[in-house]
């Protein structure tokens, strides 16, 4: 999301000074991916898009430790790039068009849009090719992790057999799942998207997007791992697992009336709770005692528990592949261990 001046200027302006090259332009070169160079301008805006805004301002050491994490991400998007180009995977106009739209919802009039632009010095144009590249890099993992992902039954049933207490209920549980939007940053960011809200306005008009996402059929797990704010349950698609009925009834009456109303396989409207924001969806009621492996329920809890664990498991090693590949050249990091031996 947007970033705040204070943050901007620090981490931008005045970081951006620790890479190898002699000049300060916007074409300075931060890294190099198999031949391709990234800029600074490349950086800068991938840093205005992506990242919240901090409520402190950085010291220098974690203001380098920020933007080396940044730089490392936006390598492995460019690793990632160059394979779906490689595959022939394309973005769709009315794909950009999407994103682009979705971007441009958090800003009431095109007047903040327009300002918004401007302050972190990119266009339009610009601005939809960073989409371009954000959706052929989803499209890449969609077809290499998740479209080749399974679950057999021999695994659900292990799975079962070695948890099988814990599917013994001493009270009613409710299944539930939740998308957490809050109206402060968080550091770092817990979803796939990168996508924070910085304020309650930006809260509110995100949760209403993703409100309309779940209407138009996209798949609650989905939507939670790409825009989710709850670091807890974003690997799992959102997914809080079996809630004693004890323990709900000690949270807010707000979020304990709108799930007494659900029926399984519901949505709930947005909720808030002080300065948070959720969207729930009920997956099931399950009743005390012990719900056997028969039960239709139990299998999908544990095949959506095993699916998200493959999921995070196969991106971070498809990713550890993709760099293994690569031929890389981070001048920032050269930049800062040549400073440091400077000084010793």
């Amino acid at each position: 999301m947007v970033r705040t001046a204070l943050i901007y200027v620090l981490v931008v302006a005045g970081l951006l000074g620790l890479t190898s090259c002699a000049d300060d332009s916007d074409q300075g070169i931060v890294a190099e991916v198999n031949g391709y160079r990234i800029t600074q301008r490349e950086f800068k805006h991938y840093i205005a898009i992506q990242i919240p805004d901090l409520s402190q301002p950085t010291m220098p050491n974690q203001a380098q430790m920020l933007q080396l994490t940044l730089l490392r991400e936006l390598i492995d998007r460019y690793i990632m790039l160059q394979r779906a180009t490689k595959r022939g995977l394309v973005a769709r106009d009315d794909q950009i068009d999407a994103r682009l739209n979705t971007y441009r919802a958090s800003y009431k009039t095109a007047d903040q849009f327009k300002q918004h632009l401007k302050k972190i010095d990119i266009t339009i144009e610009e601005l939809r090719d960073e989409f371009r590249r954000n959706i052929l890099v989803d499209k890449l993992l969609a077809s290499e992790i998740i479209a080749k992902m399974t679950v057999s039954e021999s695994e659900i049933r292990d799975y079962y057999e070695k948890n099988k207490a814990s599917f013994h209920l001493a009270e009613q549980q409710i299944h539930l799942a939740q998308i957490l939007i809050t109206a402060t940053p968080e550091v770092p960011i817990p979803n796939y998207r990168n996508d924070d809200a910085r304020d309650f306005e930006t809260a509110r008009a995100k949760a209403e997007m993703l409100l309309e996402l779940l209407s138009e059929g996209q798949p609650f797990s989905e939507v939670a791992k790409n825009y989710s704010e709850d670091p807890g349950s974003i690997g799992n698609g959102g997914d809080l697992g079996f809630i004693p009925q004890s323990f709900l009834e000690e949270t807010d009456l707000n979020l304990r009336r709108v799930v007494a109303s659900l029926s399984p396989g519901e949505i709930s409207p947005i909720i808030r709770s002080g300065s948070e924001l959720r969207i729930i969806r009920l997956i099931s009621r399950a009743p005390a005692g012990q719900r056997e492996f028969s039960d239709p329920r139990v299998q999908q809890s544990i095949r959506e528990t095993l699916k998200n664990r493959k999921d995070q498991l196969l991106r971070t090693a498809y990713s550890e592949m993709l760099r293994n590949e690569a031929d890389v050249t981070n001048y920032i990091a050269k930049r800062i261990i040549s400073n440091f031996d400077s000084l010793n």
